[in-house]
């Protein structure tokens, strides 16, 4: 959502908050600039921008970088020494109660807990309470508009052809006797996301075998990766965007066994995480039908309970989703109730991923994935496809 100052004090004032101070310096907190919509320049003073409640804002800049917040509407205040800073942050904030910052108590959630600690004594100094902008980020990061929301579409389309071609591409070199491996489609795969105009931010996708897939973030090199044979089970995971500034990300993983007929085994795991998945899904269409609130760590516990349930608790060994954005991983809410509790309430306009898993160290390993988005008007839907069983390779 692009910044507006009406929307954002409007927001502040639901929340009982005096202002969001947002700040940084060398570049730590690449969130602020997307939220206030300015570009990245050299910025290796500090500098802060306060929305109130009410009123003007304020651009707290040196004298050394003194328009690098010109683009922002609002009233402009120089400092040079430390001492001068101080002294107008001081001023600025002084007699505030609660004031929103990049901030999270006890690092609670990591994604928006970025101001450093020293920043947040110095304010408390001054008797200023300082509490968590994560609503706010959710608010105005992770809710898409509609141009956001087409590239995420169309970065789906893109992906479940190569990913359904990855597949074949297996099968292709099998029947013709010669050898792939997994680093080898890794490669082919980011070579086609290329072409067809999308990009992973510098990241690759995942291609694992057997028990590589045991690993979630399994990365395989040009050493030691393993070659495709009949009656493997493959995972892949692609997560890419448009090449095109404001477009958002699409991630998915799917999971197939090299043959026709997998072993009764795999296809009970992977129906476990199919049922959790869905579980999840089920849970969300049913609160927002209802007109109730539902919050990420609850996702994350009805889709636990079914692979727990399965047997399976201790081999699903990262939290059920994330938010996805202009980042993979989004500053929304998460679907964790395991890594860290979010406790962020799920919104119309935001998209995020289920994808629960079961990893059996030196066996194998399978995950499943899809992405959801909330329409303005509250319908839940799934975009791209949902699989259902082992893709037959």
């Amino acid at each position: 959502m692009a910044f507006d100052l009406d929307t954002v004090q409007r927001s502040l004032k639901r929340d009982s908050l005096c202002g969001w101070l947002l700040t940084d310096i060398n570049h730590r907190d690449l969130m602020a600039y997307r939220l206030l919509g300015i570009p990245l320049s050299l910025t290796s003073r500090r500098w802060f921008y306060f929305i109130p409640e009410d009123g003007v804002p304020v651009k707290l800049v040196s004298r050394v970088e003194p328009t690098r917040l010109d683009a922002l509407p609002g009233e402009r205040r120089l400092y040079l020494s430390w001492e001068q800073l101080h002294a107008q942050l001081k001023s600025l904030l002084g007699g505030m109660k609660r004031v929103a910052m990049q901030y999270s108590p006890m690092n609670h959630l990591p994604a928006v807990s970025i101001v450093d600690a020293g920043t947040v004594e110095l304010l408390r100094s001054f008797g200023v309470e300082i509490v968590s902008s994560a609503n706010l980020v959710q608010e105005f990061e992770a809710v898409m508009d509609d141009n956001a929301l087409e590239s995420h579409r169309e970065a789906a389309r893109a992906v479940q052809d190569v990913r359904a071609g990855a597949f074949r591409r297996i099968r292709q070199f099998l029947n013709r006797g010669e050898s792939l491996n997994e680093y080898q489609l890794q490669q082919w795969i980011s070579r086609k996301l290329a072409r067809r105009g999308l990009t992973t931010s510098g990241e690759s996708p995942i291609v694992a075998v057997n028990e590589h897939a045991a690993s979630p973030h399994y990365q395989p090199g040009p050493e030691g990766s393993s070659t495709f044979h009949e009656g493997d089970l493959v995972l892949i995971e692609i997560w890419a965007k448009l090449d095109e500034p404001g477009s958002v990300f699409y991630d998915t993983s799917w999971c197939g066994y090299v043959g026709e007929e997998p072993p009764k085994a795999y296809m009970e795991r992977f129906s476990v995480i199919v049922s959790a998945r869905k579980a999840a899904l089920d849970m969300i269409r049913d609160r927002f039908a209802s007109d109730e609130p539902v919050f990420g760590y609850e996702v994350d516990d009805v889709c636990r309970r079914v692979v727990a349930e399965a047997g399976y608790g201790e081999a699903f060994v990262h939290r059920t989703g994330h938010s996805i954005g202009e980042d993979v991983h989004g500053y929304g809410v998460h679907m964790d109730n395991l890594e860290t509790r979010d406790d962020r309430q799920l919104l119309p306009g935001i998209c995020f991923s289920i994808e629960p898993g079961i990893y059996l160290p030196g066996e194998m390993g399978m995950r499943t994935e899809i992405n959801v988005y909330i329409k303005k008007d509250r319908e839940i839907v799934v975009e791209g496809e949902e699989q259902e069983q082992l893709v037959p390779i």
